[in-house]
């Protein structure tokens, strides 16, 4: 696996407390409108790092579950979208009426952050122990 610099990595770690007081702000209903920009920020920051951390070796196990950590890392930034979406209404004019609107958009960010996080955690978790069990050092 490729390594990340100092300041990557700085920036990796902020990109995740962002993430984290921005949706903790959001759900506490705390300056929604601006702790949304926060999280999207994060989340973009901590995405881009950990695409930044490539895997360069030819384990298709290993491939496999970067691919899925990249997915998540998608999920992550699309879910901030649409928590700034939630708090300005920026898709609204997309749809003819205010009820779909609410059944496709509105608050689903919820559901792709749960979908993301439990992707990361599981390629983590996976990624460490197929890392220690061929000895490749991170």
């Amino acid at each position: 696996m490729k390594q990340l610099s100092k300041i990557q990595s700085l920036v990796f770690l902020v990109g995740g407390a962002l993430m984290v007081i921005g949706a903790g702000c959001f759900v506490f209903m705390w300056q929604q409108q601006i702790v949304c920009w926060v999280f999207l920020l994060g989340a973009f920051m901590f995405a881009l790092m950990q695409m930044m951390q490539a895997y360069e070796g030819k384990e298709l196990s290993i491939r496999r579950l970067k691919h899925i950590q990249s997915l998540a890392d998608i999920l992550f930034v699309v879910s901030g979208i649409l928590m700034v979406d939630t708090a300005w209404g920026f898709f609204k004019p997309l749809f003819g009426n205010y009820l779909d609107y609410l059944t496709y958009v509105y608050n689903k960010w919820v559901v792709l952050l749960l979908i993301a996080a439990v992707l990361e955690v599981y390629t983590m978790h996976r990624l460490d122990h197929e890392l220690s069990k061929k000895n490749i050092k991170e």
